[in-house]
Order: structure tokens, then sequence, then C-alpha cells
């Protein structure tokens, strides 16, 4: 039996007819680079094991000001791999090469939208491949985690992710800019996410147009608010309304 592409060409019919894309996206996007999540069955918080506390406590503020020593052990084995882009972040780049104006608003800290191509992103919690000093608050990249234990700057300060960590606000600055993009989207796709991560999944109610995608392997809150609903890999997804596209000759 020949399976049903109509939802794909409504997918595509929505992508062309839209020049503003927002994508809001989770952990979802990453795990089809290969990086765990953080609540699945599978993910960092049930699975970390042998640091002396749950990965929730490890990646708090309290943690890092008591004992970054720890912190940084486990930011080590579970933040610095060599991922790369899935079909997902690919898709959205290729879009914004087609002359697209996409903004990303990602709850994920890798870096791989940008990895990708994907010029416009908006990370909800900060980025693992940027760093500061929390004494004179130099810049710093990947290269600081050269040294051994914890990084400390040449003033003598100690290096810290410039990622949001629990107990820690998000950058409000970040806030205003992704939620203007979703209220003036013209198409707002999410993607890989539960929509269960306060306040970022709140977001999505300043979209207020008709076309919302929710694209997830799981059931969201909010399937019933949107206009398509794929619960399967967004790589698929994007695949196969590209292909419909690409028939269409656009």
């Amino acid at each position: 039996m020949e399976a049903n592409t109509e939802p794909y060409s409504q997918f595509a019919h929505m992508l062309q007819q839209s020049e503003k894309i927002v994508f809001f996206g989770g952990a979802g996007v990453s795990t089809e680079s290969g990086l765990k999540d953080y609540r699945s069955p599978d993910g960092i918080y049930r699975t970390a094991q042998n640091y002396g506390m749950p990965p929730e406590e490890i990646l708090s503020r309290g943690c890092f000001d008591t004992d970054p020593a720890l912190f940084y052990r486990f930011f080590r084995d579970y933040f610095t791999g060599q991922a790369q882009p899935c079909r997902a972040h690919k898709a959205l780049a290729l879009l914004e090469q087609h002359g697209k104006q996409v903004t990303v608003v990602t709850q994920n800290i890798d870096g791989l939208h940008q990895k990708a191509g994907s010029s416009y992103v908006l990370e909800l919690h900060g980025s693992s491949n940027e760093f500061f000093c929390r004494s004179c608050r130099k810049r710093f990249g990947t290269e600081c985690l050269a040294q051994p234990g914890v990084p400390r700057c040449s003033c003598g300060g100690i290096i810290k992710p410039k990622v949001t960590l629990y107990g820690e606000m998000l950058d409000e600055q970040v806030i205003d800019r992704a939620i203007s993009a979703i209220a003036g989207a013209d198409i707002l796709i999410i993607g890989g996410t539960s929509l269960a991560v306060q306040p970022a999944a709140s977001f999505v109610r300043y979209y207020s147009g008709s076309r919302l995608v929710i694209i997830n392997k799981e059931a969201t809150g909010y399937d019933a608010n949107a206009n398509l609903v794929f619960h399967e890999s967004i790589g698929d997804v994007f695949d196969k309304a590209f292909e419909q596209l690409n028939r269409a000759g656009t």
C-alpha cells in the first residue's frame, strides 16, 4: 500500500507560502544527531550514574558554585562530543539558503544549528561552546576545556560555560526576541519537544497564525491546537516535505 503523502504535501505547501519561518526545537532534534536527551528512559537524567548526585543537581548553579570540579567532570562527559548536524538542522539551513527568513528558537545548547549553516539562532538555554570568566568576564571558546579540572582565566577566575543552569534565569533579551519572532511568524514549526519545559514552552501561545506544525515522536499537550501533527522523525518529515517541493518544481 502506498504511503499517504497528503500531510507532507500540506507541509510543503505551507513552507512554500511562508516567508517568515520559525522553528521552535527541543532535545528531540539533537537526538537525531546521536546526542542524549534528558527525560526519556535512555536520557541523561535516568542513565547518568556514579557522580554522587542526580544530574539535575549537578547542572545547577548551586553545584557549580560549591563543586565546580564535579560539574566539569559531568559537563565534559556529556556536553563536549563531536556530534554533527542531522537532517533537520540541514533542512532549516537549506530553507534559509533558498531565501526564506528562518529563525531558530532552540532549547538545545549544542550549537548544531549554527554548524549546519543557520544564521539566526536564538539559544534559550545558552551554548555549551561559549565560556566566560566569572571574575573579569573575558570570553573563551571550547579551548579552555583543554585545561585539566576546573578551567581558570589568566586572572585566576573560574571559567563558566555560557549555559542557563538550574537556579538561573533565562536571558530576557533572548526571550523577547524569541517571542517577537514567534508572534510575527508565517509558520511556526515545533520539533522535538514535548512542550513540558517552562517557561520556554509557553512561548508558543504567542503564535496566532494558521500554520502551526508539530513534529514530535510522542504526543504533546498542544497537538489539538496544531494544523498538522507528525509523530515521527523530524528528519523524515522534512525529507518527505522537500520531496514534495521538488516534485512541484519549487
